[in-house]
């Protein structure tokens, strides 16, 4: 079996990550001499580290990010120099997803919420765990379009057990009359089984009226802040900061 042969049958064998390699390794081994467990042993390396990125890939692909650039590298702490640092770097730990804690991000538009969340989303997807990032808005069209496809109970199991679900952008649009008791499920369903974190625009006092439900809306902040973190985020708005930059230059 030559070189080509040899490199189909491992495709063949799903070994991909080891036949884009062989060649390389196998003048690797001549050129050092290789013993052949060590030969052996760097293919084998080679082919997890291909397996790792292809399955973080597919899980950010999953996640649906809308900004998957986002990390805490490039978050501009000195901006909102009153902010949390501590609680951000402990919460992009990841711990809290084992202990099944929540977190809300709260704070006035183009403060770095969205950032921050979708970076420790980022952290989460590195460290193995599952993530979902949706938009509030769009996390209900989902679901209401999961009603029409007769997939409700399929997409709320989904909903349930992804151990990262961030709800991004809460209070932004105006949201349908169902809302408040969607949310609500979906908090229960959630309920020290994994891990929510949510952002908003709107104090927690102004969310009963924003949905229309007291009752449901106490009910869904009495479960999201019974294991929860809050981090204020604010007062400063970076985008008007840049575009302030922006007009005077």
């Amino acid at each position: 079996m030559n070189l080509i042969e040899l490199q189909r049958s491992l495709r063949q064998l799903r070994l991909g990550g080891i036949a884009a390699v062989l060649e390389t390794r196998l003048h690797q081994a001549q050129a050092e001499a290789m013993a052949p467990i060590d030969l052996i042993s760097c293919l084998v390396a080679d082919e997890l580290n291909r397996r790792s990125e292809r399955l973080l890939d597919r899980r950010r692909k999953q996640a649906q990010f809308r900004d998957p650039q986002r990390t805490l590298d490039n978050y501009d702490f000195t901006f909102n120099p009153k902010m949390n640092r501590s609680l951000v770097f402990d919460l992009a730990t990841c711990a809290f997803i084992g202990k099944r804690e929540d977190a809300l991000f709260l704070g006035p538009g183009g403060t770095g919420k969205s950032h921050l969340v979708q970076a420790i989303g980022q952290a989460a997807i590195q460290q193995g765990y599952r993530v979902m990032y949706r938009e509030t808005h769009v996390l209900l069209e989902n679901l209401a379009d999961a009603i029409v496809d007769g997939t409700r109970k399929e997409f709320m199991e989904t909903l349930t057990t992804v151990p990262l679900l961030i709800i991004d952008d809460f209070g932004m649009r105006k949201l349908p009359p169902s809302a408040a008791e969607d949310l609500l499920e979906i908090a229960m369903r959630r309920y020290e089984r994994a891990s929510t974190l949510l952002t908003s625009n709107r104090p927690v006092e102004d969310w009963g009226k924003l949905l229309g439900d007291v009752a449901a809306v106490t009910a869904m902040l009495d479960r999201l802040l019974h294991h929860g973190h809050v981090l204020k985020c604010g007062p400063r708005s970076w985008r008007t900061k840049t575009a302030s930059a922006g007009g005077a230059q």
